[in-house]
């Protein structure tokens, strides 16, 4: 993978860890979740919002393991 790639795709993968990010903020109202993970949307009362909450917590996660690894 050429150096411009590995930019092009972490530049990606960083917009798709701030969009879950800000999706999580509003899912939870707060920002709790990033510094106790996802026992903080076991609060969370509707089933719809803890499935969404889930979705982009794994999708947060998945960014940033990959980040790691390009870094």
């Amino acid at each position: 993978m050429s150096i411009s790639q590995i930019k092009n795709l972490n530049r990606r993968l960083e917009n798709l860890s701030k969009e879950a990010s800000a999706e999580l903020d509003k899912l939870c109202g707060n920002e709790l979740w990033k510094s106790i993970g996802f026992e903080a949307f076991d609060g969370l009362s509707d089933a719809s919002l803890r499935a969404s909450a889930n979705y982009y917590y794994g999708q947060f996660q998945t960014a940033r393991e990959l980040q790691d690894i390009f870094s």
